[in-house]
């Protein structure tokens, strides 16, 4: 009677290798939450130390964010900053408006990423324009400071689009490596 009834615990059925029998239909029918997900290889926007990212992404919508186990930074590790940033692209809160406020204006205004873009390029070109030293070859009204996730390649061609094409002179980058 007492074999019978120790039999009829989960645990024991498990320990025979009944395991399936302790397994409710519930818990039978979950799925992986990143099942039939496409996954793209990115970087952590957090800090400088440029920890690989997963992110798993189904329908054009993010469904998660996880290490990445082949980066040989992090291997899979992420700091909490790191293992919080599916919340950075999710929140309901989250801004997905450019903001603008005019000079002198004392409210901000909703306007459309490529205006926004356009206005940032134009007034790069116009100070650009307004200082540049046409002896040197140069100007120093421009500055760029780079990412430290950015890689040697993408740092190169950075520092010849601003040198070369924009004559800028003040360049740094926070990677120190």
């Amino acid at each position: 009677m007492l074999a019978e009834l120790l039999l009829k615990w989960p645990l024991i059925r498990q320990l025979r290798g009944d395991g399936d029998a302790a397994v409710s239909d519930r818990t039978r029918a979950l799925r992986k939450k990143n099942e039939r997900t496409e996954v793209a290889r990115s970087i952590c926007p957090y800090c400088g130390v440029g920890c690989g990212q997963l992110v798993y992404h189904r329908g054009g919508r993010v469904v998660s964010i996880e290490g990445d186990p082949e980066s040989p930074i992090s291997r899979g590790h992420l700091c909490p900053k790191g293992a919080a940033s599916y919340e950075l692209v999710t929140h309901p809160a989250r801004m997905t408006k450019v903001l603008y406020r005019a000079p002198r204006s004392r409210s901000w205004s909703e306007i459309d990423l490529d205006r926004a873009t356009e206005m940032v390029a134009d007034r790069l070109w116009e100070s650009r324009e307004r200082s540049f030293d046409e002896e040197q070859m140069h100007t120093t009204a421009v500055a760029h400071l780079g990412g430290a996730t950015l890689d040697i390649e993408e740092n190169y061609l950075i520092k010849k689009l601003f040198t070369a094409g924009l004559g800028m002179v003040c360049l740094s980058n926070q990677a120190r490596i």
